[in-house]
């Protein structure tokens, strides 16, 4: 279980910081050709489907967190291909995109809340709030595409940004609480030991 969950860590961080990444360089230098943002979101999308997917088999493991996982993989790694290939007919619906992959994420981070609360984290709640904001900055550039197209790279590199930094506060905690669980559990062991001797 502590090999997944480091295996999990490490792919939720990679495809995280390439969020953030790429959302700087949407905030910083929002006048690059609308074609590269294109590319350059398919790119990220591929990349984050393929760790997920690559997540799933190496872990071999049925629970519903990586069936989830491995969903969410085959759906980035789609889109993320298709708007590789087919940029120019993607332009008019890249909001859209954003905005539904921004939503899955956010889905993704409410499980991941549950599993915090079910896990007896104290502060689970804040990975429930960020999960709910995350949906509502999905839902707002899907519902709200806006006609500037320096206002549509702007917000979705902001949003970008958010996704990525919010999935990497909640893995941390994840990570932390699963390190606090095992350590009280060997406490008990090793009382337990000491109590049969």
């Amino acid at each position: 279980m502590e090999k997944i969950l480091k295996k999990l860590k490490t792919n939720v961080l990679i495809s995280s910081l390439l969020c953030v990444l790429l959302g700087l360089v949407l905030v910083f230098w929002p006048g690059l050709s609308i074609q590269i943002v294109c590319t350059a979101v398919g790119a990220v999308l591929m990349i984050s489907g393929v760790v997920r997917i690559v997540s799933y088999v190496t872990a071999r493991d049925g629970s519903m967190y990586f069936q989830v996982n491995l969903i969410f993989g085959i759906i980035f790694a789609v889109v993320g291909v298709w708007i590789v290939i087919k940029p120019a007919k993607v332009l008019a619906i890249i909001p859209i995109i954003v905005g539904i992959v921004i939503a899955l994420h956010g889905l993704h981070n409410l499980q991941q809340a549950m599993d915090l609360c079910q896990s007896k984290y104290d502060k689970w709640w804040i990975a429930l709030l960020l999960g709910i904001l995350t949906i509502g900055f999905g839902i707002l550039l899907i519902c709200r595409p806006f006609a500037a197209i320096d206002t549509v790279v702007m917000l979705i590199g902001i949003f970008l940004i958010y996704d990525g930094l919010s999935n990497i506060w909640i893995v941390s905690r994840i990570s932390r609480n699963a390190k606090i669980l095992k350590q009280e559990a060997e406490a008990v062991e090793a009382e337990a030991r000491e109590v049969e001797e």
